[in-house]
């Protein structure tokens, strides 16, 4: 089959030259391949389903790959299918007939109409002409979202027995909207949200050294405020068996036009202290690991 007729793969693993760092990087909100079916499927724009999308925030992370960290990035929209959900956490409103037993029909994430798979962007629009079937939802899991959470423990599993520990970074922005019903009136922006899911997915030390070289650069950082990790984190977090994950969220405004997508010129200093904040927790955590790296060799 020609190249041209083959779609695009729904995901991709970066790998580094050498593999030398404990960490895995994961950016599943990012993609942008928009499968035809799915646009014909919408009553939506791309322009308008791009705003679930944390836009640009795979390429802030990408100097992962050069200090020796794989990233896992997801091609498909986060409007498509969501990687940071439950596998069957659907929404009864938007399916023509009922859904299995096992779907988790009643989560929060649910009822705002952003399961597995959405019904609405995140600023409230429907995506849907009508109802879809539920086929159509089994497909997406099956052959994207199980390989993609499947392909993420692989790379997490291959650094927790090499090194013991590891720690998975979880890549995403937030709108510059999205801390004002947590922080007082006035006391001006938020530039980053670390989740660690209140110290259950990621050892204190970690988070705090992470938070510190943020704060070191001039960045507001709060902790859990208002997203604590998502299915990801909770999921590949356990610090009592040496995985740790932590979700970190970027103020686009920071670095892009929340309305037209587009670059602006913060885009580079935010890439820069991304690279300095992977090139300094890298060598803490080799050094934080090296006693379980010991014991297990």
């Amino acid at each position: 089959m020609p190249d041209s007729d083959r779609s695009p793969p729904p995901f991709e693993i970066l790998p580094p030259a050498e593999w030398t760092a404990p960490a895995v990087f994961n950016s599943p909100h990012s993609g942008r391949d928009f499968p035809p079916d799915f646009l014909r499927q919408s009553r939506l724009p791309m322009l308008t389903l791009r705003k679930s999308e944390d836009c640009h925030v795979d390429e802030l992370f990408l100097s992962c790959v050069a200090h020796g960290a794989p990233m896992l990035r997801a091609r498909v929209p986060r409007s498509y299918i969501d990687l940071n959900r439950e596998p069957y956490e659907l929404d009864p409103r938007m399916f023509a007939g009922e859904l299995p037993g096992y779907a988790n029909t009643v989560s929060p994430r649910v009822a705002g109409g952003l399961g597995t798979i959405p019904r609405i962007v995140s600023e409230g629009e429907d995506i849907y002409r009508g109802r879809i079937d539920f086929a159509e939802a089994r497909k997406r899991i099956e052959q994207v979202y199980i390989p993609y959470h499947r392909t993420l423990s692989a790379l997490t599993n291959a650094v927790l027995s090499k090194a013991g520990e590891v720690l998975l970074v979880d890549c995403h922005s937030m709108p510059a909207s999205a801390t004002a019903h947590v922080i007082p009136a006035g006391s001006g922006p938020v530039d980053v949200v670390l989740g660690d899911r209140f110290g259950a997915s990621c050892a204190e030390d970690i988070s705090s050294f992470v938070e510190e070289l943020l704060r070191h650069h001039g960045m507001r950082v709060l902790r859990n405020k208002p997203y604590a990790g998502g299915f990801i984190t909770q999921n590949h977090g356990a610090p009592h068996r040496g995985q740790h994950a932590l979700q970190i969220e970027i103020n686009r405004s920071l670095y892009m036009n929340e309305q037209t997508f587009e670059k602006t010129s913060g885009f580079q200093a935010i890439r820069s202290i991304l690279s300095d904040l992977t090139g300094t927790i890298l060598p803490f955590l080799e050094d934080r690991f090296r006693p379980q790296r010991l014991a297990a060799e």
